[in-house]
């Protein structure tokens, strides 16, 4: 146990009941405390609750306050107007790093590290009935009350039980986690500002829209049957577009949407298709969830991936679903958003943690791919991206080929070379960069034999039998961009910036239109902050975008795809294609690829 930890006089294990509704705010209902060295119990109901100016025990540096998916509970903080615990340990976190790369049995809920500990969990399972008894009413009799607070409660003691057990093993990074909860909680709470008008007019005209949207684009591949995405003829697609595809162990092709999107940014005329596909997929009907101040919120879902980065719901996360979905975000009048992203995130990572001085001057040349090209002898010293487009993006590919763990056919397919050329380039990189080579192989030899691998601030990875020697080798990079993304989120909103959503290396913030530029500087000191940080003083660059209201958010991937659902729902604005003739959105956005 850290000193920290363990020289906090008081603990707090704590638990929230709340109501919320889709998009909305929580609604603190009751809250239960137990002091773990005493046996102190607090149990307080909503009218209580709510005339309370501060919590109902100090919060100061020799407390240390438990919880499990903490962010529920400082999301309740937040409603109830309370400053935060300086010290937090979520258990849950903790539970996700212990068992990460793993199955646990009963899941990574409470009663799942219940049962891990062998701990009774009769009081945690009932979960499901509570939170059905509390959704359904706005008053509850005497008798539901009492069960309400013996329920929450009995989860308040289990999380004493659990951290009585997991104490021995949690150190100064877990307070870290903490800290991330926070940040994590006033985020949920921020929510993603979106065009509601828009939104409501595709909800009640969205059946009509994607059969027009199959229609047309799928002219120009051929893989769908009615609106029933069929593997064959896209397999014959591909074939025929010399576009060698990933596969299963079974030979089909991988249908995920994550492969889809890797594959669209080697090769961008899949862009249509992977939007179209998307599309369908999430949206049989099209609903976000967006609360009464026009906001899309939902859960972040922190730790939940093995890289320790957040899942949110793909279908109800605006930023998990199409990208051309994305321009239904507007700053309300007055106000800006501003779209934060690292450049080149994964590489400055890798160049920083493998010590390889070349990859580092690469990155710090401000384009690595340029730079690449030019330490490979394939492009003279003061190249650019204006005067050496096509060299540029060989290595660009080459580059990804590497982070994405490609073969020599499969860069050779995606580049139309010869597989001799593909290879030449793979072996160019390995040539430029022999000491992230070094490192890269070193970090997958030190996970197989020790059968754990772990990030700079000791996110941990159980290694196993099944895991994958692609996982393991991106497993550096992913899991300290995830540190990144984390302790950015904390310093952001630590510093003021009022940050609506993380999105894999980039942030959405608010502010004033007079603030806005201001709250960019800071967020952006805030990331270079953080990488140093994560990176042993490695710096890395972020750049800027800011939609001014009444300008929607914009991503260059999806515009011309909202153009042409706009078109759809705006008929009357199709543009004309010669006298007489009147060409559809959908049949622009198609040629315009």
């Amino acid at each position: 146990m850290s000193r920290r930890l363990r020289k906090s006089k008081y603990k707090w294990a704590t638990d929230f009941e709340f109501k919320i509704v889709d998009g909305g705010l929580p609604e603190p209902l009751c809250m239960a405390c137990i002091e773990l060295n005493t046996g102190k119990k607090l149990l307080i109901w909503r009218d209580e609750l709510l005339s309370m100016k501060e919590p109902p025990f100090p919060c100061g540096d020799d407390t240390l306050v438990l919880a499990y998916y903490a962010s529920a509970e400082m999301g309740c903080f937040l409603a109830l107007g309370w400053d935060f615990p300086v010290h937090l340990v979520d258990l849950y976190a903790e539970f996700r790093n212990l068992t990460n790369g793993l199955t646990p049995p009963s899941g990574s809920g409470l009663p799942g590290a219940m049962v891990h500990f062998g701990l009774d969990c009769e009081g945690a399972i009932a979960k499901d009935a509570m939170r059905k008894l509390i959704l359904s009413k706005d008053e509850f009799s005497a008798d539901e009350q009492r069960r309400i607070l013996e329920y929450c409660m009995s989860d308040a003691v289990a999380c004493g039980q659990l951290y009585n057990k997991m104490c021995d093993g949690l150190a100064e990074h877990s307070l870290l986690r903490g800290e991330y909860m926070k940040a994590a909680a006033t985020v949920e709470r921020n929510g993603i500002p979106i065009d509601v008008e828009s939104y409501r007019t595709l909800v009640s005209r969205w059946a009509g829209i994607k059969t027009d949207l199959v229609g047309d684009i799928d002219r120009n591949f051929g893989v769908y049957e009615g609106t029933t995405f069929k593997v064959k003829r896209f397999t014959d697609w591909c074939r025929r577009n010399h576009i060698v595809w990933p596969i299963l162990a079974s030979g089909y092709p991988r249908p995920d949407d994550d492969t889809f999107r890797a594959m669209a940014a080697l090769h961008p005329s899949l862009w249509p298709l992977r939007e179209l596909r998307a599309t369908l997929s999430q949206f049989r009907t099209f609903k976000l969830p967006v609360g009464g101040d026009d906001r899309n919120r939902c859960l972040l879902s922190v730790f939940s991936s093995v890289t320790g980065r957040n899942q949110p719901s793909s279908s109800k996360f605006i930023f998990g679903q199409s990208v051309w979905v994305r321009s239904l975000i507007q700053a309300p009048p007055g106000c800006a958003v501003g779209y934060i992203d690292w450049e080149q995130q994964e590489f400055g990572v890798a160049a920083a943690l493998s010590g390889d001085v070349a990859m580092q001057r690469a990155y710090l040349s401000g384009d690595p791919y340029i730079g690449f090209a030019i330490l490979a002898s394939a492009a003279p010293v003061g190249a650019t991206k204006q005067s050496h487009p096509v060299i540029r993006e060989r290595f660009k590919v080459a580059t990804l080929a590497v982070q994405y763990c490609m073969t020599e056919q499969g860069l050779a397919e995606s580049l139309g070379i010869p597989t001799i050329e593909a290879r030449e380039l793979l072996e160019l990189h390995h040539r430029c960069f022999p000491g992230f080579w070094k490192w890269s192989d070193s970090a997958v030899d030190y996970a197989l034999l020790n059968n754990h691998i772990n990030t700079v601030f000791g996110w941990e990875l159980h290694v196993t039998a099944t895991t994958n020697l692609r996982t393991l080798r991106n497993y550096p990079m992913q899991g300290n961009g995830a540190e990144l993304m984390r302790l950015a989120c904390i310093y952001g909103t630590q510093r003021g910036v009022k940050i609506c959503a993380p999105v894999h290396d980039a942030f959405l913030i608010e502010a004033p239109l007079d603030k806005i530029d201001d709250a960019i500087l800071t967020m952006q000191a805030a990331m270079a902050d953080a990488s140093a940080a994560v990176l042993g003083g490695f710096r890395l660059r972020s750049e800027a975008k800011v939609f001014r209201h009444p300008a929607r958010f914009l991503d260059p991937r999806g515009t011309l795809m909202w153009n042409t659902v706009n078109g759809l729902l705006h008929p009357s604005q199709y543009c004309k294609e010669g006298p007489g003739n009147t060409a559809s959105p959908v049949s622009l956005f198609i040629k315009s690829i």
